[in-house]
């Protein structure tokens, strides 16, 4: 690891430029480490700080300006001066516990500019930038001052000033759910507000022409940009308002009905990061550090009694109506008989865990109802699920439990239980959970994604932390690399997942969902999509319903879709007698290194990830509703080292709807010489275990 070197004013280049009002301003630039990335900034004549970016001497966000409205005082805004500022240059490299690779190499540029307003009240506003090869952030800080002790925020008003008209693929601004199908078009395009009342979303708020983050855009020129923000801390999350006249983008923090304003905080303290990554290609955002190097090191330290692994559970037998979370539905499927098949068949397939749903009491009182709390006891299972007699069972067959809480959104009811929960799961050696949020926020008036839910997350968190468990948050806030911090904050839903497909009313997830979703969600961090669906047209549960996908796409997302986790979603018996099962018998879930081998936004992508501690390659490829052909070289195998390669393709006519489960299955010897051209079918994919031959 490198040390900090302060280099000062080597990095930052300082102008004062008298101007017509013989007022001064100040400039600065901070430069990437490579030299491809700057960030200007600067002061207006009426004193208002701004910032531009530029990539090789091209403005990407032109002039953009900061500011606060306070409650009860004048906007934070304009009239500043500048006090000081310092520089520093920052390379180190730092291991991952679990991750799509080993070892993260952050590196950065950073300046600090201390400003204070020249006129009464003086108040102090602090600006951290920071530029890497990959992109820029930038935060606040509202330092420790007379004055100002509880500062209450009713907006952020942070400009991302775009210099085009760029196409961009997104999702509303919703203040309560992420779970929107991404919407591909010009920026000028945007409207926000026509995904209001989607029929099959339990909860949703979107008051304006806003979008969610990240969100990403390609220029005319193919630069690739999206936009997003890290180490969500104590604030509310951000949504980008939708200015199409002027082009422009503002921060708008999701609010609070009772309290009436978006964030409250006690000086001093640091706003989350706000951060643009920048790439020449498509595959640039897949590998770009950017999120994770902006939050702080791991406070958690060894925390190897998590495991990063495969799972099955009692989950989708519920979305196909085979089965119920309720016992009073008379098929309830959280049953210690039915568990027990689910843990035969993880420990026959080198599947390390099970999810049960439905174990705990309370799920025939939430669906419908207003007043939730104290509905679900988190450590009363009922009568037909003997959870410690699972629980031994799965110990005895090397198998964990998966946990689940869900908590109806009712959150103070959580708040009571978590401890005693996880310390249950703690005495049983159960060291996941995963957590639910499914129903508009109780008490009325809080939003999933404002600052009293932004904190609830990270008391959960925290909470498992010291009892040694690890979460899976669905229906969470969003991922902002936080997971560096708490490596326990293990995977999340945060998108639109598989169980749409299930019973959606439109239709379904289209096949140019996951190629979409790899370029726009997935930069913000692991996801628990639960992927394995081979009974495509899901017979015979759900005549109106199908997975869009080929059953090879279905394999391929493994490699394409990160999680430390991964679901083999579908029932037992759909694997049972079918050959490409062994995919995922095989598939790794914890990478030393990870390859983005090609991929454009929407349209496909293919990644290559190398398995920890055991020189297995692992390849998947996902395409959109056209067929295409695609070429691996598979120069990222060591050299002089011959492999078996077992690929897992579309067959002869497949097709998402036509003919969705065809596949071939062929093995093949590569090396890093090799080259290999395959066809992929509409909505189909592609996946390839690439091992040493012994």
């Amino acid at each position: 690891m490198n040390h900090l070197k302060n280099i000062g004013l080597l990095l930052v280049t300082i102008f004062l430029i008298s101007c017509e009002e013989q007022k001064d301003i100040f400039y600065t630039t901070i430069t990437a480490p490579s030299n491809n990335i700057v960030i200007d900034f600067s002061m207006l004549k009426d004193g208002s700080p701004y910032y531009l970016v530029k990539h090789k001497n091209t403005k990407v966000i032109d002039t953009s300006t900061f500011g606060f409205t306070v409650k009860d005082q004048i906007p934070l805004q304009k009239g500043f001066k500048i006090l000081t500022s310092s520089s520093k240059n920052y390379n180190e490299t730092w291991e991952m516990p679990w991750g799509e690779q080993r070892t993260v190499k952050n590196h950065y540029n950073e300046t600090i500019v201390h400003l204070q307003e020249e006129k009464a009240p003086n108040r102090l506003l602090t600006l951290y930038f920071r530029a890497y090869d990959d992109g820029v952030a930038f935060r606040y800080e509202f330092p420790e001052q007379e004055g100002l002790d509880d500062v209450i925020i009713l907006d952020e008003n942070t400009q991302f000033n775009l210099t085009a008209d760029h196409k961009t693929w997104w999702i509303p601004g919703d203040w309560d759910i992420y779970e929107h199908l991404y919407t591909e078009s010009n920026f000028t395009e945007i409207d926000a507000l026509s995904k209001r009342g989607h029929k099959a979303l339990a909860q949703t708020y979107i008051p304006e022409n806003a979008v969610n983050t990240p969100v990403t855009m390609r220029t005319a020129e193919g630069l690739h940009l999206s936009f997003h923000e890290a180490n969500l801390t104590d604030y509310s999350g951000m949504t980008l308002k939708i200015d199409k006249e002027n082009l422009m983008m503002t921060s708008e923090l999701v609010g609070s009905d009772r309290s009436k304003y978006k964030v409250k905080q006690k000086a001093p303290f640091k706003t989350p990061w706000r951060t643009i990554q920048i790439s020449e290609d498509a595959v640039g955002l897949i590998t770009s550090n950017l999120i994770v190097n902006l939050n702080e090191p791991n406070k958690l330290g060894d925390v190897d009694w998590f495991t990063p692994m495969k799972y099955v559970g009692i989950w989708w037998e519920m979305h196909l109506g085979k089965s119920s979370w309720d016992v009073k539905s008379g098929k309830h499927g959280a049953t210690t008989e039915n568990t027990k098949k689910y843990i035969d068949f993880a420990a026959k397939n080198n599947i390390g865990g099970v999810l049960v749903e439905g174990w705990n009491t309370g799920w025939e009182h939430w669906i419908g109802f207003e007043d939730r709390e104290g509905v679900f006891d988190f450590v009363t299972p009922y009568p037909d699920y003997n959870l410690q007699e699972v629980t031994q069972y799965a110990k005895d067959k090397g198998v964990q439990i998966i946990m689940h809480h869900e908590t109806s959104s009712a959150p103070r009811t959580y708040d009571k239980q978590m401890d005693t929960a996880y310390a249950l799961m703690n005495k049983l050696d159960i060291r996941s959970v995963k957590t639910g949020y499914v129903g508009k926020i109780i008490p009325k008036g809080e939003y999933h994604h404002g600052q009293w839910m932004v904190n609830h997350y990270r008391r959960a968190l925290e909470t498992a932390a010291k009892h040694k468990v690890a979460i899976n948050a669905h229906e969470p806030i969003k991922a902002t690399g936080v997971r560096r911090t708490y490596p326990n904050a293990i995977s999340r839903e945060g998108l639109r997942g598989q169980e749409f497909n299930a019973w959606s009313p439109d239709g379904g997830n289209p096949p140019d969902h996951l190629p979409t979703v790899a370029f726009t969600r997935m930069l913000a961090g692991p996801i628990d999509f639960t992927p394995g669906a081979f009974n495509i047209k899901l017979k015979p549960y759900k005549a109106e319903n199908q997975v869009n996908t080929t059953l090879a796409h279905q394999l391929g997302l493994y490699v394409v879709i990160y999680s430390p986790i991964q679901m083999a979603c579908d029932l037992p018996e759909h694997y049972e007698d079918q050959p490409a099962f062994q995919f995922i018998r095989d598939v790794g879930v914890d990478w030393k290194q990870t390859k983005v081998l090609n991929g454009e936004i929407g349209d496909f992508v293919t990644i290559a990830r190398e398995e920890r501690d055991t020189k297995n390659w692992f390849i998947g490829s996902i395409t959109d509703e056209n067929q295409r052909e695609i070429t691996i070289h598979f120069d990222f195998l060591e050299k002089d080292t011959a492999y078996e390669a077992i690929i897992y393709k579309d067959g002869k006519n497949a097709h998402w709807n036509d003919n969705p489960t065809a596949i071939d299955i062929e093995t093949k010897v590569v090396n890093k010489a090799s080259k290999e051209t395959f066809t992929l079918a509409p909505g189909g994919g592609l996946a390839i275990s690439v091992k040493p031959k012994k």
